[in-house]
């Protein structure tokens, strides 16, 4: 058998370390690609109806909260009309600002966990059925930490060398990659959530200073819970399962009032709402779709900034929107 000579084994070598890079690199973008027809693709109109009403619930909300010290630019909103579903209203105020989602942020993970599922990446089992509860309905950030490390094939440790490190970060950004596919803009929801502070390699790849933080505007949040509430994410059934999730009883006495504490503060008796919450230190945010007994069906989403312990800022916003829908035609 005759020998390479230098130059050809070089060669060689190159060309099956990059064909190793492309297989695993491959493998990472096939783990997001899914063979259903559903996109997430509604169309959703701008109203300047709807615009008025969303702008008036904000100028009321800014001036009930000036003595709170509550900045225009300290938070955002979405609406969307869900009254006809062929003729999907949209308006926001401040819409497409990035803004660190916080819990808000899981739903993005589950609504990628279900089409995996869907999709036969991932099997269910009853620690996954566990994890998904719990991240959803608790907001636990162990759980959703165990949900990305199976969305991503990604796992938290010791830092890693740069090349090590690379491959690493790729997987990691599939989830981001799968969500800029189905055309949602503007955001990056790569981050573990967690209570106290990140560590080893989830710091490494948050750059140390928290420069790679997860972000989201409220239109694509408001988005993707439009997609859920009509049974477009994934499936119908899916959907339904999602919803299922985020269904919210808070006229019943809970043990853990957490979710009861946004949104729903603005309803009247027997309205619906599914929703997922946010909070930290420094924001209180909430994406939600309601249903009013006198026939309302709209997603609204709100992010608030610098004023976490304030619960009426969102509430605030839903009485206007509530309000202006109710007087607005179909």
């Amino acid at each position: 058998m005759k020998k390479l000579s230098p130059v050809l084994f070089c060669i060689a070598v190159f060309i099956a370390c990059y064909t190793n890079v492309n297989a695993q690199q491959n493998t990472s973008q096939k783990q997001f690609i899914s063979n259903n027809k559903i996109t997430h693709n509604i169309e959703l109109k701008k109203s300047p109806k709807l615009k008025s009403i969303l702008d008036e619930a904000v100028d009321q909300t800014l001036k009930d909260f000036k003595t709170r010290g509550l900045k225009p630019d300290e938070f955002a909103a979405t609406v969307i009309d869900m009254r006809n579903p062929r003729n999907l209203l949209i308006a926001d105020y401040r819409g497409e600002v990035q803004i660190y989602p916080a819990s808000v942020v899981k739903m993005f993970y589950m609504a990628a966990f279900y089409q995996q599922l869907e999709d036969g990446k991932i099997k269910m089992t009853p620690e996954l059925e566990r994890g998904l509860k719990n991240m959803i309905i608790e907001s636990g950030n162990e759980s959703t930490g165990y949900i990305l490390d199976v969305l991503t094939s990604t796992t938290s440790g010791p830092e890693m060398p740069k090349d090590e490190f690379k491959k690493w970060a790729y997987k990691r950004n599939s989830i981001n990659r799968y969500y800029k596919k189905l055309g949602y803009q503007n955001i990056s929801i790569n981050q573990k959530t967690h209570c106290e502070d990140a560590w080893g390699r989830e710091q490494q790849f948050r750059g140390y200073a928290g420069k790679n933080r997860n972000m989201l505007t409220t239109n694509a949040t408001a988005k993707l819970m439009a997609n859920i509430a009509l049974g477009k994410s994934v499936n119908a059934k899916r959907s339904q399962q999602m919803m299922d999730l985020m269904k919210r009883d808070w006229e019943k006495p809970v043990k853990n009032p957490f979710y009861q504490e946004f949104t729903s503060h603005a309803l009247k008796p027997s309205s619906k709402i599914w929703s997922k919450e946010g909070w930290t230190s420094k924001t209180r945010h909430d994406s939600a779709y309601i249903e009013t007994p006198e026939g309302l069906k709209f997603v609204l989403v709100v992010f608030t900034e610098n004023h976490a312990k304030e619960q009426e800022i969102i509430p605030s916003v839903a009485r206007g929107v509530i309000k202006g829908l109710g007087e607005m035609k179909k």
